[in-house]
Order: C-alpha cells, then structure tokens, then sequence
C-alpha cells in the first residue's frame, strides 16, 4: 500500500494560502506518530508531464498557469491569488493521484494524502481547484489502457461540478455524487447519478441513503477502478457542511464504501477532498478515519 505525500503540498506557499493545507502535514503527522502508516508507505509523487495534464485540461489554460497570467476574475474564481508555488503544488498532487491508483491496481488500495479537486474544468479553475486530479488521472489511465471503465464516487459536501462536466459525455467514467442540495457550487452540473440532500440531515439518514445507493450503483457500473473523493465535509463541526453527521458516522460513511469494493475486488484510489470544520483537529482526526478503515478493510 502506498500513500502520496510531499511537503510542496504545505511549503513553499505565501502566507494566504498556508492554513487550509495545514491539515494534509498534521495527517501525515498524526498517521506516522499513531503507528497507522510508516515512513516506508509515504513516496513523493514528481510533477505531472505536460502531455498528461493537456489529456483533461485545455492547452490555454494551462499556459495561464505556468505562466501566471490569471485574470482577476479567474483568481477569484478560484479563490486563491496565483503563484508559482500554488500551480507547482497541484501539479504533484495530480500526479500523486495516477500514481496512487496505477498502485491501486497491483495492490487493492491507494491514498493521496491531498487530492480530490473537483471543482476544476477543464478550461477553469474554481471552489480552491487548479487541475482536476481524479479527470486527469481517469483519462491517464484510459489512454494508457490501464482500465476501460471507471467510477467516481465522490462523497464531498459539494457537488463535484468539474469532474461531471469533464465526463459528460465519455461513457467510461461514471460519475456518482452525494452532496448538499443547497451548497457550492450553487449552479450544478449533471453527473451519471446525483443524490442532493437537504440540510440537516442526521448520520442515520445518510447512511441509509447511501446504503442503499451502492450496491445499486457498483453493480451498474462494474468498474475496474473506483476514485473515491472522501470529504469529510460532511461533518456537523463543519463551517460549511450544512449537514448533521457525526464523526463516527463519517468513518461508518468511509466502511460502507470500502467494504462493498473489496467484497467485489475492486480497487480503490482515495483522495481527502474538504474539510472545514472549526478545530483542525477534527478535520484531521476524520481524514486520518478514512485512513484507518480502508487499511483495515483492505487488509493492511
């Protein structure tokens, strides 16, 4: 098993932009101090190739990255104001993503300790995302004839917009997201199954929603690998959430998932997504959850 990290994912990056990626350091902190993981695990992912990004997104964009030269509305957009560091840093992350599931393939299980930019398209940025890594790491794998048919689970409190738009119209990516009805992105876009959930909803809600949704869902599609954007987002400490589920509905949320993917054999390739909630330590506390059951189920 093998998980991606590397501190470019924190440093160097100015000042604005160091706190929301605090917690991928304080993970890996945690996962290494806890006995979860070991030193052996970790690997630092090298930039992603050019010609492997242009596979997702457009040849403009991605020279307005390297070269800087985002609009002001297109650094709003995002959210973050442009830098060298900013792009340089997605870059790995995205290669960290197709390294973590070429690993998934061969070995079951696969963890980027950042990762899940799904608000990226492939002419734009938005919602913190620069590049999609779940699309670019998806098309990899299909160009290289690496999978031929694909999930994307993804269980983000926010609908993830970008890698619906990326797929709309490529059969062999099925997307699937569980989200607030009533969250960013406030204009949605169509995934291949889209369940919208109301605000407030408790643990034991959506657990049964979600329980029910994937056998359904995993026996429709028949992947050779599944991408799954963990968020714990979904947490009732989050800022932003807007739901009610408790941590320990969070890791029961993480079980259901890894336990119908292994039980039919299929490998996953798991990315953190959001996290926003007050204390940092719940947001890592929760990431770190994800970690623990996908080890466990899958046997590490």
């Amino acid at each position: 098993m093998k998980i991606a990290y590397h501190d470019i994912y924190t440093h160097p990056l100015p000042a604005d932009h160091r706190f929301p990626m605090l917690k991928y350091e304080l993970m890996a902190t945690q996962l290494l101090r806890e006995g979860i993981i070991t030193e052996d695990l970790l690997f630092t992912p090298e930039p992603a190739p050019e010609e492997v990004i242009l596979l997702t997104h457009t040849r403009e964009y991605w020279h307005k990255l390297q070269q800087q030269t985002l609009s002001d509305r297109e650094q709003r957009r995002i959210g973050f104001l442009q830098s060298p560091a900013l792009t340089q840093r997605e870059i790995v992350i995205t290669q960290g993503t197709i390294d973590i599931a070429l690993h998934a393939l061969e070995q079951g299980i696969g963890f980027n300790i950042a990762g899940g930019t799904h608000h990226a398209f492939a002419d734009h940025g938005e919602g913190f995302c620069l590049l999609n890594d779940f699309g670019v790491a998806a098309n990899y794998l299909l160009q290289q004839k690496k999978v031929k048919q694909l999930l994307v689970i993804d269980l983000d409190v926010h609908q993830g917009n970008g890698t619906a738009a990326l797929f709309a119209h490529n059969a062999n990516v099925y997307t699937f997201s569980m989200h607030g009805a009533h969250n960013y992105p406030f204009h949605k876009e169509t995934s291949d199954w889209d369940i919208p959930l109301p605000d407030g909803m408790t643990t034991d809600a959506y657990l049964v929603e979600l329980t029910a949704a994937l056998p359904v869902l995993i026996d429709r599609v028949k992947p050779d690998l599944v991408f799954y954007l963990s968020g714990v987002d979904i947490l009732d400490s989050d800022k932003f959430g807007k739901l009610k589920v408790t941590a320990a509905g969070c890791r029961q949320r993480d079980e259901l998932v890894f336990q119908a993917l292994q039980q039919r054999g299929i490998p996953c390739a798991v990315a953190m997504g959001g996290g926003y909630a007050t204390h940092i330590k719940d947001i890592v506390n929760a990431h770190c959850n994800t970690f623990r059951a996908g080890m466990d189920i899958y046997g590490y």
